[in-house]
């Protein structure tokens, strides 16, 4: 995960934000990590969306599907868009809810639909390895490569 991580942060124009107290993040996100595309630090944080996460455990009564509670386990979660998410799933985003019985969320090295933002084109990857680890990086750059064609600067405030 350590040499995912470091790709992504060193990506142009990303911001990497770790959750900490003295970050001003809920205490239950501590420690995650989101990747955004702000290329001149200018977007609100409150109006910043990430492209890419680190979670390194479950948020209890919310997120517990992958076991992010075992030694050394953490998750990759990538917003990968609709057409990547079904050629890689097999269908389209807002049929998961069909699915979602088909998938064990706790699987290491291999891609899955995120355990609660499939619908939103979000695939995870619990240790990405030997199976996965070129792939998330491919992932990572497709995912990246939308966030910047997405990214729209923020307005100057009018006078």
């Amino acid at each position: 995960m350590e040499k995912v991580m470091e790709f992504v942060s060193g990506l142009t124009g990303v911001a990497t934000v770790t959750a900490s107290e003295a970050a001003g993040a809920p205490e239950v996100a501590w420690g995650d990590t989101f990747y955004f595309y702000d290329p001149d630090g200018d977007v609100p944080a409150d109006r910043r969306l990430p492209f890419a996460t680190v979670v390194i455990k479950d948020y209890p009564g919310f997120d517990t599907a992958s076991n992010l509670g075992r030694p050394g386990v953490s998750r990759l979660n990538i917003n990968v868009g609709r057409a990547v998410f079904e050629k890689l799933i097999g269908y389209p985003p807002a049929a998961h809810a069909e699915h979602e019985a088909e998938f064990d969320y706790a699987a290491i090295d291999r891609v899955i639909p995120h355990p609660l933002y499939a619908v939103q084109s979000w695939v995870a990857i619990l240790n990405p390895g030997e199976k996965t680890g070129a792939q998330a990086l491919d992932l990572l750059s497709g995912a990246y490569e939308r966030a910047v064609r997405r990214h729209r600067p923020p307005r100057p405030a009018s006078s």
